[in-house]
């Protein structure tokens, strides 16, 4: 079968690890995804794979064994709405699948690297730290990210830490995410805005620590995202759970400001009510630290948020 199996592979981050592995000389990959209605196939066209598997038919393979040699798998596929109710479907989808998923690998002797996500953190009370006794603790504000929490425990209940990868991917923003609606990234929406209106909107603050658009976020170019995937299927001594950010918070003020200059255009800012369903589960403040990280020898440079949203504007946006 391909060397690489690239679940989510339409996806966002999938779709870049895709055209990553293409520059590198790589296209023995099976991508696997659920194309559905929208547009995000597009995000397949141009890249070179060998095969393509839907959700069912994947999984299907899976159960029978019949997915033959495999260097490495990247587990990008899951639903990423932060938004979704249905706790049945995402027990299914972000857990029992990455488990069914991650139990193939280890039988094959595969390399493992899966999606997990800072939403794991809840409100950061608890701080983030992606230290194994600190996982534990954790407390998610919302289905999604404890769908994914529940496979970072059972990872360590098995002692899997020196066995697989497990990255705790924070605010990435960056090309190929045109589908994901009102999952997108701020600066997706923000050039949106822009385009249309010349002003931005930001969600006004309801907590007296933080002044209307001073919330702040970790937030990651998906190319850097991209390689830290990378970095864990070349180095296999290196495993267990990590953050993936830049280990720098910024404002969303800082993020619109550079959407207006990547434009070349002067800043004009507006505040809106945030939706009442979103405010008791709202993040005030998240940064990775990505000590781990480091010191798994992940030692390339994070692009600083100027330079990322530049590039993502002036060489995908525009």
């Amino acid at each position: 079968m391909s060397k690489y199996i690239v679940t989510g592979g339409a996806g966002f981050i999938g779709s870049n690890i895709v055209a990553a592995l293409n520059a590198r000389g790589e296209d023995d990959l099976l991508v696997v995804d659920i194309l559905g209605k929208d547009e995000k196939w597009k995000n397949l066209v141009g890249l070179r794979y060998a095969d393509y598997l839907e959700g069912d038919a994947f999984r299907f393979a899976l159960q029978n064994d019949t997915l033959g040699k495999v260097d490495a798998v990247f587990h990008m596929g899951a639903c990423s709405a932060t938004t979704e109710t249905d706790a049945s479907y995402l027990v299914d989808n972000n857990y029992r699948f990455t488990r069914d998923l991650c139990e193939w690998c280890l039988r094959n002797g595969v390399r493992f690297i899966y999606a997990s996500s800072g939403a794991t953190y809840g409100d950061g009370a608890l701080g983030y730290s992606d230290d194994d006794e600190m996982t534990w603790k954790l407390k998610p504000l919302n289905m999604y990210g404890y769908s994914k929490h529940m496979f970072d425990l059972w990872a360590l209940r098995q002692e899997l830490q020196n066995e697989i990868v497990g990255l705790k991917f924070f605010n990435v923003y960056g090309p190929r995410e045109d589908h994901k609606g009102d999952m997108r990234s701020v600066v997706h929406k923000a050039f949106g805005q822009i385009q249309q209106t010349g002003v931005v909107k930001l969600f006004k603050s309801y907590n007296p620590d933080y002044k209307d658009g001073e919330q702040v976020r970790d937030f990651v170019y998906v190319k850097d995202a991209v390689e830290v995937c990378l970095h864990f299927a070349e180095h296999r001594r290196s495993s267990g759970i990590f953050n993936v950010g830049t280990g720098t918070c910024r404002t969303w003020l800082d993020l619109a400001r550079a959407t207006f200059a990547a434009l070349g255009r002067e800043p004009k800012i507006e505040y809106i009510d945030m939706p009442e369903t979103l405010r008791a589960k709202y993040q005030y403040r998240t940064e990775a630290d990505i000590t781990k990280l480091r010191r798994a020898g992940f030692d390339q440079p994070m692009t600083t948020l100027e330079d990322g949203v530049r590039d993502y504007v002036k060489s995908w946006l525009t």
